[in-house]
């Protein structure tokens, strides 16, 4: 599973993925939303019907995950939301406080006859720091934390295994400390977060941050793209 290339692959996406994150433009471009914050009851997964599957994944920001992730070719759908957490219904203004005990996480359903949990788990650890403790880049706090929330036995097995062999390869200059736990629950964030990027692609953060993110995403997994 371990790649000859994974670890250049990660060092080419070190200035871009770790240097910047969400930081306080995200909480002043979202705060400008604040108001028309509605707050959703908790959706179940997608069930695993079929070739399709559904992924639970947060790496940070979940603007810039949600950017990644929908490029796949066999994502069918992505939502930005909120998972692992103790509190109902929380808003993004109390997950953002770091008392809900939620991560930002974006909830994947795939087509698994077109992408295998697998090569979503290699996207996931190429495009994050994972040996940074509760904190992606200037973001800091419980929300940010870099965590696979699995569906079932095969996902969590797959997951364990995948950190396991990284972990061993040394890949990464610090030990990956990643939380793997079952899927308990996920709530959706309010509207406003929802495909943030293609919605707002002009705005000074997805211009400066997320898009160079993007392209670089791009080229090195232009083989497993959208066409």
């Amino acid at each position: 599973m371990i790649k000859r290339n994974f670890k250049m692959a990660v060092t080419f996406f070190t200035a871009i993925f770790f240097a910047n994150a969400c930081g306080q433009t995200k909480t002043n471009q979202a705060n400008t939303n604040m108001e028309t914050e509605n707050t959703k009851p908790a959706e179940k997964p997608a069930t695993s019907l079929g070739n399709t599957d559904t992924a639970t994944f947060g790496a940070g920001c979940f603007w810039c995950v949600e950017a990644v992730f929908q490029r796949l070719n066999g994502v069918m759908s992505i939502k930005s939301g909120y998972s692992g957490g103790t509190v109902k219904n929380p808003s993004y203004k109390e997950v953002c406080n770091g008392t809900t005990g939620h991560a930002e996480v974006c909830q994947i359903v795939f087509d698994k006859s077109k992408i295998s949990f697998e090569e979503l788990l290699e996207v996931f650890w190429k495009t994050h720091d994972p040996t940074t403790l509760n904190s992606q880049g200037n973001d800091f706090g419980t929300q940010y934390r870099s965590a696979i929330f699995y569906h079932n036995l095969e996902q969590k097995q797959l997951a364990e295994k995948y950190k396991k062999e990284l972990n061993e390869a040394h890949v990464y200059n610090n030990p990956i400390v990643t939380e793997i736990s079952p899927f308990t629950n996920y709530y959706p964030a309010e509207d406003y977060h929802q495909d943030y990027f293609n919605q707002n692609g002009s705005q000074g953060y997805c211009k400066f941050v997320i898009q160079p993110k993007v392209e670089k995403f791009e080229k090195v997994f232009k083989n497993k793209l959208k066409h």
